[in-house]
């Protein structure tokens, strides 16, 4: 079994699927008091099975390894599950926003790998998703970039879950090839 990265441990304990959970962030914050500094510690923590359903937590406490168990039960509580395309991308391109962060998470094609960076990475690993391009605006804060990628999947559908509303066939709403106009190449020729 290859072992877990620096920040990433799997669970699998109490009956729960293998869950994958990854360190995003600690930072070390100071409460000023009469005597001086009182140090503890936030931490920022991605949760996810890596088929469709991932959640974030945050967690403080005096001790580093306190935090980072608050942050994942609280990211286990609060897991989301995203529809993706064949398990390996999203459906659509979809724009999410939280505070001064906005992010871009665009569908790609297989073999493009996870293009994404820190923070969004650690989301995507621990989703299940093998092949998106993101762009991250504004700031570079690891909690808003965390937040605003949740945000955009609050604002992914998947194709079944359009039909469904709509009271149509998948095929009608994605549009096969023989049912679309033929593409400007192949009229041309």
């Amino acid at each position: 079994m290859l072992r877990p990265e620096h920040g990433e441990r799997e669970r699998g304990d109490r009956g729960e699927s293998e869950l994958l959970d990854k360190l995003v962030s600690i930072n070390r914050v100071a409460k000023v008091v009469k005597g001086g500094r009182r140090f503890g510690f936030a931490a920022l923590v991605v949760v996810g099975d890596q088929k469709g359903r991932v959640g974030y937590g945050s967690g403080k406490a005096r001790e580093v390894p306190e935090a980072i168990r608050k942050a994942t039960e609280q990211a286990k509580r609060n897991m989301v599950r995203v529809p993706l395309r064949e398990g390996r991308t999203l459906h659509h391109d979809v724009n999410g926003r939280h505070g001064a962060g906005k992010v871009v998470l665009r569908a790609a094609p297989p073999g493009t790998g996870i293009i994404a960076g820190g923070p969004m990475r650690a989301v995507f690993e621990t989703l299940g998703v093998q092949d998106v391009v993101t762009k991250s605006m504004g700031t570079s804060n690891p909690h808003n970039m965390v937040k605003a990628t949740f945000a955009a999947f609050a604002n992914l559908q998947s194709p079944r879950y359009v039909a469904n509303k709509r009271g149509k066939k998948v095929g009608e709403i994605i549009g096969r090839r023989s049912e679309r106009q033929p593409a400007a190449e192949e009229t041309a020729a």
